[in-house]
């Protein structure tokens, strides 16, 4: 923000010309210099008085915006009479005066510009301090959330080793009892197979000696046949001789 005195710069080099062309072109109008001249003394006292008044009726400690003297001056330059100046002079400094006061009054000094920085500044160093406050406790939170999910995926992992270990064991278990199933299973077949292959031995036995048996019974009718043919033909034979 703009200080006070470079405002008063600013506005003093921008209205002092404007207002000195137009005092002239007023003064130099009859109905004004007769106007002023009626209303400020001839008289040397009544000067005096009335410029007692005019500066007496500031601050003893008046801050003038611009050199009085050499305004008062030109006036004189322009074709016034000395009162006349001064007059002009003074009503110039409260006009500018009351402007300068109406435009700062919604301005602020230097020192409470700087003490308004001063508190931004400490509002900001408390905001980057809670800021990194935070952003400390959030890391913090951060890797306390990590590390409890590592240690829970560590945990998972053990539990799926032991699963996996489990199962393995049960599968082998099972295979393993399987296998011994299988084997007796197989060892009652074979068992079966043996007895059938005894079975079927002793059937061809008993067949071949039931074999040997009708050959040994047809072998007897046969040789019987065959005595009692030959008898019958020895008889026949016998009788016919």
């Amino acid at each position: 923000m703009a200080t006070l005195s470079s405002i008063r710069t600013s506005l003093i080099s921008k209205r002092i010309p404007n207002t000195l062309s137009r005092t002239s072109s007023l003064i130099s109008t009859p109905a004004l210099r007769s106007s002023l001249s009626s209303s400020i003394p001839l008289q040397h006292n009544a000067r005096r008085s009335i410029y007692t008044r005019s500066f007496t009726s500031t601050p003893k400690h008046a801050d003038f915006h611009f050199d009085t003297h050499h305004f008062v001056q030109r006036l004189e330059r322009e074709g016034l009479k000395r009162e006349q100046a001064e007059g002009i002079m003074t009503a110039m400094a409260e006009v500018i005066d009351e402007a300068i006061r109406n435009m700062t009054s919604n301005m602020v000094t230097k020192a409470e510009q700087e003490k308004h920085q001063y508190t931004q500044q400490v509002d900001f160093a408390q905001s980057k301090s809670e800021l990194q406050i935070m952003a400390k406790n959030d890391l913090a939170m951060i890797k306390a959330e990590n590390e409890r999910l590592a240690t829970e995926v560590e945990r998972l992992k053990q539990r799926l080793r032991e699963e996996t270990t489990r199962t393995q064991a049960g599968v082998r278990l099972d295979l393993n009892l399987e296998k011994g199933r299988m084997r007796e299973e197989s060892s009652k077949q074979e068992l079966k197979i043996k007895e059938v292959d005894t079975r079927i031995e002793q059937e061809i036995a008993n067949l071949k000696t039931s074999i040997q048996a009708s050959k040994a019974t047809t072998l007897q009718y046969l040789v019987g046949f065959v005595t009692g043919c030959s008898a019958l033909l020895m008889a026949y034979l016998r009788f016919r001789a």
